[in-house]
């Protein structure tokens, strides 16, 4: 169980991936699965439930203990670019044992997280073409039992579009991302531009509400915000993907930090301006139960065109997170294919050298999750995965600067302030995970079990590592 994996084999095996995706690559497929549907949705619902007008509090406290993760990330990343992130560095510095649950874990992450946005990206189409006359009946627009759903047909035609693109290759995957990135970061901006005009001063006061306790748990306060915290930081675990994909990174010594934390930086600031703009066009309490506060803000202010311009774009957004996650969840499939801990043919690479089966294999479970099971009581396992995950990089640089300079890369971007910082990442992972609600954490320990059961009764039995010794 304790294991370890010799860097040098996953230098060799991952060797035949093709290095091709440059900083502006990883920028994009960082605030393309960052931006996504939650910045359209998150900082309003935030402000009424939890924080008033300090959601843009929240969010500045939610990246500040996502950026402590991200600089131990972008550390890993430049000394270890191997496929499968999480799971590779751990497996090289804790062990094999280690590497399969962190990576499980994170696997949750991926497969939950490409379901939910492939449903959310279908509930948004569908509203924006209703207008127009169009629309599917509820057999084909649902999750099976959900509504006189058979299954979302939408959820699947975008899950299927998604690793078609990704098929093709990373390089021209990147292109498309890429353009749409651009576009979403427009839109995004174009919001803020015209919601300025609208923001009106009365609507900070008080910029901290007074706190008390309600139905959805604290409001105002300090507590508030914390509440919010939780909540917001989920928006902020995409930088992650980018880590899956440096084994196809150009000079990942340079690439990979300039990636991971660029890419977090962009992404907050877009945040806190939604946040501030949204806050300051109408009264928070507006935004209760609004599946749409973005659009809703607009409206309310005269502004309808532009809100079907911003939601059209939006449902770009929700698939250049699709693109990412169908990126880095392939190639998490692929690791363990390599190593054996899942079928090896999971781990082959095609004819033009790209992890083939093991995209299409994580699509299709995606697909049956979205298109056929309602999941809404899973999505906190999204979190909750992550967390663990970084919960485990953090505390791994302990183990990893001793050994940098040695049998592992010495990399050009070390994590600031060692030994301090890795212990401030870990612990604030561990507080925003001990602030999910306790559903969260039950499905957490399940998905755990299922993991230790395929380990104890297939991944150590067919390890690669097993069979070299």
């Amino acid at each position: 169980m304790n294991r370890k994996e010799n860097p040098a084999i996953y230098q060799e095996k991952d060797g035949h991936l093709i290095r091709t995706l440059k900083v502006r690559d990883f920028l994009a497929l960082g605030v393309g699965t960052i931006v996504s549907t939650s910045i359209f949705t998150l900082p309003g619902e935030v402000a009424a439930l939890h924080a008033g007008p300090a959601v843009a509090i929240s969010c500045v406290i939610a990246s500040i203990v996502a950026g402590l993760v991200a600089f131990a990330y972008a550390e890993m990343a430049a000394a270890m670019p191997f496929a499968g992130s999480v799971y590779s560095w751990i497996n090289v510095i804790f062990g094999e044992f280690w590497g399969w649950i962190s990576g499980w874990a994170l696997l949750a992450e991926y497969l939950i997280g490409m379901a939910f946005i492939a449903s959310g990206l279908s509930a948004n189409f569908r509203a924006l073409i209703a207008p127009l006359g169009w629309q599917l009946p509820n057999a084909l627009a649902n999750p099976l039992g959900v509504n006189g759903g058979f299954f979302d047909l939408i959820a699947l035609i975008a899950i299927t579009l998604a690793a078609l693109i990704v098929s093709c290759g990373v390089s021209k995957a990147s292109k498309i991302e890429n353009v749409l990135v651009v576009t979403k970061v427009l839109a995004i901006l174009l919001f803020v531009v015209v919601g300025l005009t609208a923001v009106q001063k009365v609507n900070f006061i008080p910029f901290v509400p007074s706190y008390r306790p309600t139905s959805h748990g604290a409001f105002g306060g300090w507590q508030g915000i914390y509440a919010g915290v939780s909540m917001i930081y989920i928006s902020f675990l995409g930088f992650d993907t980018i880590a899956s994909n440096s084994a196809e990174a150009v000079n990942p010594q340079k690439t990979m930090p300039r990636g991971i934390i660029g890419s977090l930086l962009i992404s907050v600031a877009l945040f806190v301006a939604v946040s501030l703009v949204l806050v300051g066009m109408v009264p928070y309490q507006q935004y209760l139960n609004s599946a749409e506060p973005v659009g809703y803000a607009l409206r309310q202010t005269g502004h309808g065109m532009v809100a079907v311009i911003v939601q059209s774009v939006a449902v770009l957004g929700m698939f250049t997170a699709l693109i990412g996650l169908c990126l880095a969840s392939s190639r998490l499939i692929y690791s363990f294919g390599r190593d054996g801990m899942l079928p090896k043919k999971l781990g082959k690479l095609s004819a033009s050298r790209r992890p083939t089966c093991s995209l299409w294999t994580v699509a299709i479970i995606a697909i049956f999750i979205s298109a056929f099971i309602p999941f809404t009581f899973l999505t906190q396992l999204v979190s909750a995965g992550t967390l663990i995950a970084f919960m485990f990089v953090s505390i791994g640089i302990y183990r990893l600067r001793p050994r940098e300079g040695k049998d592992i890369t010495d990399p050009a971007f070390k994590m600031p302030w060692y030994p301090v910082l890795p212990f401030l990442a870990f612990l604030g992972s561990f507080a925003v995970f001990w602030g999910l609600d306790m559903q969260a954490k039950k499905y957490m320990f399940f998905w755990t079990i299922i993991g230790l059961i395929i380990y104890c009764f297939y991944g150590i039995r067919h390890s690669t590592m097993d069979k070299r010794n």
